[in-house]
């Protein structure tokens, strides 16, 4: 079976344990997650989560529907097959002795990141782009001595006026279920 990334972005209630609930239900069909990114959304009250899992494209619809089985889940949708962007944010701290400080900066300049913090032996670098871009700068700082990293995982959205989870101004308003009320249709905002 073919394995593919895919990146699935989910808006739910923000809630504690829902991130635990949605997790459980990739560990459940073994899935391993690559990446998750969560933060607040457009919409009060509602998270935004982006997951990238590594999977057969049939296992991940089967995932994404017994999501919707979670009440506090509102909306999935999976970009994977969108033209989306997405991007991903690093920071790295390196050794930076007076000795190696311009090769480090040089590196830097040329991927067009940003020094955000200095010390007298070292420095931490902030990226921002694709995992590629990410990956390359990481590649072209260890041999100066990578101390630490530390990377978001993917972020994306749907390109062009359509929002990825529709939810744009003007659209009907969300509600949520009283505790105890039936599951949502499969795609429905409520």
């Amino acid at each position: 079976m073919k394995t593919v990334k895919h990146t699935i972005v989910a808006l739910v209630e923000n809630k504690p344990g829902v991130l635990n609930l949605i997790a459980n239900k990739w560990r459940q069909r073994g899935f391993n997650i690559e990446s998750l990114a969560v933060g607040h959304s457009e919409i009060p009250g509602l998270s935004r989560m982006t997951f990238v899992v590594d999977g057969a494209t049939t296992d991940v619809e089967q995932v994404t529907k017994q999501l919707y089985k979670i009440i506090e889940v509102v909306k999935m949708t999976d970009l994977t097959d969108e033209d989306m962007v997405a991007r991903e944010l690093a920071l790295i701290k390196v050794s930076a002795s007076p000795a190696n400080r311009s090769g480090v900066i040089e590196v830097v300049d040329i991927f067009r990141a940003d020094i955000i913090d200095v010390s007298p032996e070292s420095v931490i670098v902030q990226v921002t782009g694709t995992e590629d871009k990410v990956d390359a700068i990481i590649e072209m700082l260890r041999p100066y001595g990578i101390r630490e990293l530390v990377r978001t995982g993917r972020v994306a959205m749907t390109r062009g006026a359509a929002a990825t989870i529709e939810s744009a101004e003007g659209a009907k308003p969300l509600r949520f279920r009283p505790a105890g009320e039936g599951k949502p249709r499969v795609g429905s905002l409520l």
